[in-house]
């Protein structure tokens, strides 16, 4: 059993990625900020961890990760603005890689976007920022000597998963399942492996086992 450290704990991917490694022997760790989140994460069978992510201090969120195998970052504005934005996707992400780095987690999973999400839209300032400061974060982990995996899921979708996707290291754009993007982040937390590589991630017909095999 190895303790994972979930920061966004309480997100829609988050919380279906603490079911799964819970079900796979694992202990997850979910970082959560609202009070009525706690119960509800317990039942998914994670160790809730009460704190603020843009408040945190790199030492506070050290000591909260400090035995950790894995960190997995898959905390995100949700659409509330440039500025906080800035301050989850992109400033939080650092210091989310400062901290695993003081605590001596060398394993941290990124959750990303897609580059080609949304092009063929209406470009709005607040998603070309998203769009940056997501980019920007990845070259940030990528710099930072841990041993990363970073998945870029297409746009996400509430569907029931099928535990069957299309994953590489650049495949077309489409949609995926939150279900089924949780499911490919257990897989990489079991595969040691699959080590230093940016993941493309849509829905497809391989099974996810199999899928994240082929990346070894």
């Amino acid at each position: 059993m190895s303790k994972i450290f979930i920061v966004g704990g309480a997100g829609k991917v988050g919380r279906r990625l603490a079911q799964q490694l819970s079900e796979r022997g694992h202990r997850p760790l979910s970082l959560y900020r609202k009070p009525e989140q706690r119960d509800e994460l317990t039942a998914l069978g994670a160790t809730p961890i009460e704190g603020d992510l843009i408040g945190l201090s790199i030492e506070d969120l050290a000591d909260m990760m400090k035995g950790c195998s894995t960190a997995v970052f898959s905390a995100g504005a949700g659409g509330a603005g440039m500025a906080v934005t800035n301050a989850i996707d992109g400033a939080g992400l650092e210091k989310a890689v400062e901290a695993a780095k003081v605590a001596g987690v060398q394993r941290f999973l990124l959750v990303s976007v897609f580059p080609d999400a949304l092009r063929d839209q209406e470009r709005k300032e607040g998603f070309e920022n998203y769009i940056k400061v997501k980019k920007l974060a990845d070259a940030y982990l990528v710099s930072s000597g841990l041993d990363y995996v970073i998945v870029r899921p297409g746009t996400l979708t509430e569907e029931t998963g099928r535990g069957c996707v299309r994953a590489d290291l650049a495949v077309p754009y489409g949609k995926v399942p939150r279900d089924d993007v949780a499911a490919v982040l257990a897989e990489i937390v079991d595969r040691p492996d699959i080590a230093r590589a940016i993941i493309e991630l849509t829905e497809g017909e391989t099974p996810v086992s199999e899928a994240i095999a082929r990346l070894a």
